[in-house]
C-alpha cells in the first residue's frame, strides 16, 4: 500500500455536498419544513409517485447492452433474461447514433464496437429475434438518430403481429445534452426540436404506453457538473419541450403522462437521494402552476437511472462493486422506476457476461434480500434528508432562474453558455481530485502497489464483427425494393418542408421498405443542414 493514504476526511468535503449544499453536523426540526413532506403518492411527491411504493411492484430491472452483430447482442439480451432481467436497453454503436451506414467512410472502425450495429429494420429483427415486443419493456439510448430507432421499432412490432398499444419501454431521444455534453447531435436544435416533438405526439397516439424521451441529466453529470446542476438542465430541457409542443398544438395533460427522464447515480449518497426528491416536487409544481395541469397522472416525474458512469473507476476496479450497491441503493430510497446497474469493467470495456450478470445481482440482492423495498420511502421525515431535500430544491431554482434569464435552453446551447458552464465545471471537478480535496479510492490515495492484481477478464469483439455487419448491409440493399425505398424517401424529404408535417409515420414507412439510418439521415440533412458547435472562450 502506498503511503498516501488519509485518515480523515478532507475539510473540503467535511460539512459540504458535492454539489456545495451545507450539511449541519445534527440535523433537526428547525433544518427544514415539516408541512412540505406530503405523503407518497400525493401532490407534490416528494415522497414518491406511488402511494405503494416498491411493495406493489419493483423497478424495472435493466442492463444497458448491445456490442457487434445484431446475432451477438441478442445471445447477450437471452442471456440476461434468462438471469432475471426484466427488461432491456440497447446500446447502439457510434455510427448508428450519428446516423451513418455501416459502409459509410466516417464508420471506419466503429461498427459495432460500443454498441450494436443496427441500421435498418432486418437488423432489428434479428436483434429481438425470440424475444416479444408485446411483453418485454426496452429502452433505447440513442438521441441525434432516436426518431428513425422509434419508427424502426414500431414496424418491427408490426413484422412480429404486436399491437403497437402493447408497446412499453422508452427511447431517450433528448438532443439538448447532446449539445451540451456527449456530441452525437445530426441537425440544428430547432430541426431536432421538431423531431422529438413529432415523436411525443405520435407516440401518445399510437403507442401510448411507450415513452419516446426520457429526457437525461446523466451525460451532463458525467461530464462534470454537480448534481444539483443535473437536476436544474434537465427540468430545463424538460420544460423546453413542453414550450415546444404546446406550440405544435399539444395538450400538455395529455403528453406529459409520456415525457420520463434520466440519471447517473453518483456516490454521494444522501445528495443523490434528494436530488431526485426535489425534483419530483418541482416538477409537479412546475407543470401545476406554469401549465395549469390538474390531471395528478400527468404531474408525476418518473424517472430511470444509471448506477456507475463516470463515478467507476479503472484503477482497482473491484472497487466499482462497491460503488455500484451503493448508488443503487441510493436510486431505490430515491423512488426510481428503472435501474440499470454498470458492471465493474464498465470503465474500460464492454461487460462480460460475468461481469454483466454480476452487476444484475446487485440489483436483485437489494430488491429481494435488504428490506429496504418493504416501506415507502423510508429515509422520509428524517431531518437531514428533508433538510437536504429542501436545500437542494432551492438551489436548483436558482440555476433554472439563471437558464431562464439567459434566454432559454436552446438559446443557451445555441451560444454554447450552457457548454462553457459545464466544462468550467469539469475543470474544478478535476483540480478537487487533483488536490485531494476530494477522494477516490484507488485513485488518489489508498492505492495499490500491484495493480495488475486487480486486472479484470478481458471483453474482445472479433475484428471479423464489421466486415459481417457491412456483408449483410450491402445483401440487404440488394434484395429489397428499390422503388419503395425510393418513393418513401421522397415521401419523407417532402414533408419535412412542412413545418407541422408529423414526421414521424413517414419514417415508419421508410422503415418498413427497409430505407437506412444513413438514407434517411440524408434526406432530411437535405434540408435542415447540419449543427455547427459554437466557439466560446
Amino acid at each position: 500500500m502506498s503511503d498516501n493514504s488519509p485518515t480523515e476526511i478532507p475539510a473540503a468535503q467535511r460539512d459540504r455536498t458535492l454539489s456545495g449544499i451545507e450539511i449541519p453536523l445534527v440535523a433537526g426540526p428547525q433544518d427544514h419544513d415539516v408541512a412540505r413532506e406530503g405523503a407518497p403518492g400525493k401532490y407534490p411527491f416528494t415522497r414518491g409517485i406511488f402511494p405503494d411504493g416498491y411493495t406493489g411492484r419493483l423497478w424495472t430491472m435493466r442492463q444497458y447492452s448491445g456490442f457487434g452483430t445484431a446475432e451477438q447482442s441478442n445471445a447477450r439480451y437471452q442471456f440476461l433474461l434468462d438471469s432475471g432481467q426484466t427488461g432491456l436497453s440497447v446500446a447502439l454503436d457510434l455510427p448508428t447514433q450519428c446516423g451513418y451506414d455501416p459502409t459509410d467512410s466516417m464508420a471506419g472502425p466503429e461498427v459495432g464496437k460500443v454498441g450494436v450495429s443496427l441500421s435498418n429494420l432486418a437488423e432489428m429483427e434479428l436483434l429481438f429475434k425470440g424475444i416479444d415486443l408485446g411483453s418485454i419493456s426496452t429502452s433505447f439510448t440513442i438521441n441525434g438518430t432516436a426518431a428513425m430507432i422509434y419508427a424502426m421499432y414500431v414496424a418491427c412490432a408490426d413484422k412480429q403481429n404486436v399491437p403497437r398499444n402493447k408497446l412499453t419501454g422508452t427511447s431517450q431521444n433528448d438532443i439538448p445534452k447532446e449539445y451540451v455534453a456527449r456530441g452525437t447531435w445530426i441537425f440544428p436544435v430547432r430541426p431536432s426540436m421538431r423531431l422529438i416533438a413529432d415523436s411525443i405526439l405520435y407516440a401518445n397516439d399510437v403507442t401510448p404506453r411507450f415513452n419516446p424521451i426520457s429526457i437525461a441529466g446523466a451525460h451532463v453529470r458525467d461530464a462534470g457538473c454537480t448534481a444539483v446542476e443535473e437536476m436544474a438542465y434537465t427540468l430545463a430541457n424538460g420544460l423546453a419541450y413542453v414550450d415546444e409542443l404546446i406550440s405544435r398544438g399539444g395538450d400538455v395533460a395529455k403528453f406529459a403522462k409520456r415525457l420520463s427522464f434520466f440519471f447517473y447515480v453518483h456516490m454521494d449518497f444522501f445528495e443523490e437521494v434528494c436530488k431526485f426528491r426535489a425534483g419530483r416536487r418541482i416538477w409537479a409544481r412546475l407543470l401545476k402552476e406554469r401549465y395549469g395541469v390538474t390531471d395528478e397522472k400527468a404531474l408525476l416525474f418518473r424517472f430511470g437511472v444509471v448506477c456507475g458512469g463516470s463515478s467507476l473507476t479503472a484503477a482497482q476496479p473491484f472497487n466499482n462493486i462497491a460503488r455500484v450497491a451503493v448508488e443503487t441503493m441510493a436510486a431505490v430510497f430515491g423512488g426510481a422506476q428503472s435501474i440499470f446497474t454498470a458492471a465493474h469493467d464498465e470503465a474500460t470495456q464492454i461487460p462480460t457476461e460475468f461481469s454483466a450478470e454480476l452487476a444484475l445481482r446487485t440489483q436483485q440482492i437489494i430488491a429481494f434480500e435488504s428490506g429496504i423495498s418493504k416501506s415507502v420511502d423510508p429515509l422520509g421525515g428524517s431531518h437531514l434528508v428533508e433538510h437536504l431535500t429542501d436545500r437542494t430544491e432551492s438551489e436548483v431554482e436558482t440555476v433554472m432562474k439563471e437558464i431562464d434569464d439567459y434566454g432559454g435552453v436552446v438559446k443557451a446551447i445555441e451560444d454554447g453558455w450552457i457548454q462553457s458552464r459545464v466544462a468550467h465545471r469539469a475543470l474544478k471537478r478535476k483540480s478537487a481530485i487533483d488536490r485531494r480535496d476530494q477522494l477516490l479510492v484507488g485513485v488518489n490515495c489508498f492505492q495499490s502497489d500491484d495493480e495488475g492484481a486487480t486486472e479484470c477478464e478481458s471483453f474482445k469483439i472479433n475484428p471479423a464483427t464489421a466486415r459481417t455487419v457491412r456483408e449483410r448491409y450491402d445483401a440487404i440493399r440488394s434484395s429489397r425494393r428499390g422503388t419503395e425505398v425510393d418513393r418513401s424517401l421522397s415521401r419523407l424529404s417532402a414533408a419535412a418542408v412542412n413545418d407541422r408535417e408529423n414526421l414521424m409515420p413517414y419514417l415508419v414507412e421508410c422503415c418498413h421498405a427497409y430505407a437506412t439510418i444513413g438514407e434517411m439521415v440524408k434526406s432530411l440533412q437535405a434540408h435542415w443542414g447540419a449543427f455547427q458547435e459554437p466557439m466560446r472562450l
